[in-house]
Formats: C-alpha cells, structure tokens, sequence
C-alpha cells in the first residue's frame, strides 16, 4: 500500500489514519483499517509491537507527532486516560492539519470530558469512541462503537474508519455519555465472569462435576456465548492467551465502582468483582485473562 490517499467510488479520498498505541485492540484495528484501504501510520511505545504491521501496508514511526503528520484521522488505542494525555501532548507538533482525534480506551465519563477539554487545548476535532468487544471481534472487525463528538461534521470524517473497525456504530448526544454506556456495559461483563467462575466454584465444592454448570445452562434462557467461552477456559485453566487481560478488567472496575460512588451509588457486586480482580491482579495474574478471576473464587472457597 502506498502512502498516498485512496479514493472511494465517488471520487472523494478516503483518509490517512494514524494508529497511536498498538497492543492487542490498536493493531487489530490497524490492519483491519489497512484492509479497508486506507492509509495507515502506526506509532507504539514498544516499536517491535507495531512492526508486524508494515507487512499488512502500515507505516511505521519512531514516534506520536511523526505517525500524526499528515493524517486525516487519529485513533488512540491506549492504556488509561493519563497515557492517552500523555501521548497525544508527545503528538502535538504532527497536529497541524487538525485531524479528527478517535479515542477508543475506556475511561471515566468525566475522562472522557477531561480528554475533550484536552482536544479543544489541541484545537483538534474529538471523537469519543470506547469499543465493545475484546480480541476476537476485534480481530474480526465486528467491534461496537460507542460514540459522541462536539463537532457535528467530526462523524462523517471518521465514518469510513469506524466502519473499518466495526459492524455497528452507536452515537450518542454528548461527551461523557459513551464512556458512561462503556462502564455500565462493563458492569454486566464482569458480573457474568464472576458469576460463573462462582458457580464453578460451587459445584465442585459440593461434590459435582463443574462441567455440568455449563452443559446445563447450554441452550437454556440463560446461556450466553460468553459462559461458553469462559466457563471451559477456566476449568481447563486455559488462560495465558488473554482476549480480555485480566489487569485491563481489573482498571475497568476501578473505574465501575469509583463512577458509582461519585454518583452517589454502591454497587454490591460490582465492589466484591473488583475486590477479587484486584487480588488475583496481586497474585501475579494480571496478564491472564480475566477468566482467571476462577483462580480466586477457588482460594476464597478453601
């Protein structure tokens, strides 16, 4: 792929995109963006982790404000809101085209507005954009899009990319609003683990095979291709290749729980799954996948 603007069937260009943070989700999006035609320049701190990428037509970058130089787009693929902060003041002399700043890591609501406000200092467009989906639908381009912007004409510019990375685009009214949808969506995602490494646990401390657990909510009002993927991880202790890092879980309960109490909320189940995230993050698990919170729930058990 050449490093030239492609154009799409109606003769308008399509954008260059500058993929800054390229860990499991930032280069899964990268490729599948390449894929779509468009431009790619790809920045990690860890320069070896984006290499791989200039064998699907990305540029590589030694650093932010070089990837941003000459970009239409910008999605941050980063791991918490003060590193996104960080990175994108680092970009701050590749910004002098104003491309659209995407922002895809999940924060805070007030992060959110925080990074908005960092994107005005900029005088660069914002799009928030936290994602629904961990490895696989990442991989697949099938993410969910949660997402809001300030500027009205923000949304046509990133269309072709969110398409790129996404099969569904869910736009809301305001900054703060997607991160806010994010944390409550997160909020079921980590009951449901905790649910069922629980019932696991239960069923094998009262004397019966855990695998019925799963068999008998397969097919059930009740199953879900997550307790069919899970469930089987965790007994068979398959969780060294994380779709969902057990450390990124644990900040996104942090997150739950402080959100909630700022609102004046006590969320009972939320409190003891970040309670139990944290101890098997303190055990050494934090690059496991989140599954391993099983791992726990036995220890509590015993």
């Amino acid at each position: 792929m050449s490093g030239k603007h492609r154009k799409t069937s109606s003769g308008r260009k399509r954008p260059m995109v500058a993929v800054l943070g390229t860990g499991t989700m930032g280069e899964a999006m990268a490729r599948n963006i390449a894929a779509a035609g468009l431009g790619v320049r790809a920045w990690n701190r860890n320069r070896a982790r984006a290499e791989p990428l200039a064998g699907a037509g990305a540029t590589v970058c030694d650093t932010p404000a070089e990837a941003c130089r000459g970009a239409d787009v910008v999605l941050t693929a980063l791991a918490n809101e003060r590193v996104v902060a960080e990175v994108m003041d680092q970009a701050r002399d590749g910004l002098g085209g104003h491309p659209v700043w995407v922002q895809t890591c999940t924060v805070s609501p007030d992060g959110g507005r925080r990074l908005a406000e960092e994107a005005t200092r900029l005088n660069v467009p914002y799009v928030e954009a936290p994602l629904l989906g961990t490895k696989e639908p990442a991989a697949a381009g099938t993410l969910t899009v949660l997402a809001a912007s300030p500027q009205q004409d923000a949304r046509e510019r990133v269309r072709p990319v969110l398409e790129a990375v996404g099969s569904r685009t869910v736009w809301l009214d305001e900054v703060g609003q997607p991160s806010s949808l994010k944390l409550a969506y997160n909020a079921w995602v980590l009951t449901t683990v905790e649910g069922i490494a629980e019932s696991l646990t239960l069923a094998g401390t009262l004397g019966v095979d855990p695998h019925l657990v799963i068999d008998v909510i397969d097919g059930s009002g009740l199953d879900s291709p997550y307790v069919q993927s899970k469930g089987p991880r965790m007994l068979d202790d398959d969780l060294d290749t994380p779709s969902f890092p057990l450390e990124a879980a644990e900040k996104d309960a942090g997150l739950i729980t402080d959100t909630a109490r700022a609102a004046g909320l006590h969320l009972g189940i939320a409190e003891v799954v970040r309670e139990r995230l944290d101890r098997a993050a303190d055990d050494g698990l934090g690059r496991a996948d989140v599954a391993a919170t099983y791992r726990v729930s036995r220890q509590v058990a015993t």
